[in-house]
C-alpha cells in the first residue's frame, strides 16, 4: 500500500487528529458530524477518529454492534475514497459469536484492515462483554509504517515496543524497528488526563517514533467527562500539536527524514532487550 518507489525518500505524512464529542448510541448522527469534520479538512494523508466513534464507549452498545458489511465500514470506505487518504478509528464489530472493539484501517482503494483491542478495560467490565484481540497490526501507508492501537493499550509498553516482528532464538535484539508512527484512538476520561499526556509522550520517547493520540471530548451517556487533549509528539516527547477540550481537528505534518536522522544520532534501540510476547 506504499506510494513510494523502492529507494526513494519517504514524503512527510500529513495527519488530521479529529477530536469529537461522540453522540451517545447514535451512529448516524456521529457519522454525519464526522463527515462534516473530515470534509472541512481536506488534503491530509491520514485521518484519525476516536475510539468507538459511532456510539461512545458503552457496554450497552453490544446489542447494536455492526458487522464488517455494515454501514460504518461502508461509510469509512466512502470517506477514504473521497479524501484520497487512510481513515482509522474503532467501532463495536460483531464477528461470529463475539463482539470486538475493532480498530478499522481503511484506504482509498477500499481495502479494510483491522486490529482488535487486546487490553480490555476491566474497570468498566469491558473484558466481560467484549472479546479480546491478540495480535497487533503494523500497516504501511505512503512509505510510513504505522502501529494503530486502542485506548487502554497505551498503558502497556511491552505491546507497543518498537522491535522487529521476530526475535532471535537466543533472545538477542535484532536492532530492527517495526514502525515509524504509533497511534492510539481513545475514550480516555478527564480524571486520568495526566496519565494520558504522560504515557503518550513516554511511548514516543522509548520507541524512537512519532506518537499520535486522538481522544474524545464532552460528557457521555453515563455522565463521564472527557477532556480531549488529542496530541502528536515527536521521538523526543516534544509536543508538535495538542488540542484542548473543545471539539476540533488539528493537523500535523510528520517528517520522516528528521525521524531517520534522529535514530541515526541516538540509536538506543540497538541496546534494547530482546523478548517474546507469549500471552
Amino acid at each position: 500500500m506504499s506510494d513510494s518507489a523502492p529507494g526513494s525518500a519517504v514524503a512527510p505524512l500529513k495527519v488530521a487528529l479529529v477530536q469529537a464529542a461522540t453522540v451517545w448510541h447514535d451512529p448516524e448522527a456521529n457519522r454525519a458530524r464526522l463527515a462534516a469534520a473530515l470534509g472541512a479538512t481536506p488534503g491530509c494523508d491520514l485521518y484519525v477518529l476516536p475510539e468507538t466513534f459511532t456510539s461512545g464507549f458503552s457496554n450497552d452498545a453490544l446489542a447494536r454492534a455492526e458487522t464488517m458489511s455494515g454501514p460504518t465500514v461502508a461509510w469509512m470506505r466512502a470517506q477514504a475514497g473521497a479524501l484520497d487518504a487512510a481513515v482509522t478509528g474503532s467501532v463495536q464489530i460483531r464477528d461470529g459469536d463475539a463482539v470486538y472493539n475493532r480498530l478499522l484501517w481503511v484506504t482509498p482503494d477500499g481495502t479494510v484492515r483491522h486490529y482488535d483491542k487486546r487490553h480490555l478495560f476491566r474497570m468498566s467490565g469491558e473484558h466481560e462483554r467484549y472479546a479480546a484481540g491478540r495480535d497487533r497490526l503494523v500497516v504501511e501507508w505512503r512509505g510510513w509504517r504505522v502501529l494503530p492501537l486502542v485506548c487502554y493499550d497505551l498503558r502497556f509498553p511491552v505491546f507497543s515496543r518498537n522491535t522487529g516482528e521476530s526475535v532471535p532464538a537466543d533472545g538477542g535484539n535484532t536492532g530492527l524497528l517495526a514502525y515509524d508512527l504509533v497511534l492510539y484512538v481513545a475514550n480516555w476520561p478527564a480524571a486520568r488526563q495526566v496519565a494520558w499526556r504522560t504515557l503518550l509522550r513516554a511511548r514516543a520517547i522509548e520507541n524512537l517514533a512519532y506518537a499520535v493520540g486522538v481522544n474524545r471530548t464532552g460528557v457521555d451517556g453515563q455522565g463521564l467527562v472527557f477532556a480531549g487533549g488529542s496530541a502528536a509528539c515527536d521521538p523526543l516527547g516534544e509536543t508538535l500539536v495538542e488540542l484542548g477540550e473543545a471539539i476540533g481537528t488539528a493537523v500535523v505534518t510528520l517528517d520522516h527524514a528528521a525521524l531517520t536522522a534522529y535514530r541515526g544520532r541516538f540509536p538506543a534501540h540497538l541496546d534494547a532487550d530482546g523478548f517474546t510476547l507469549t500471552a
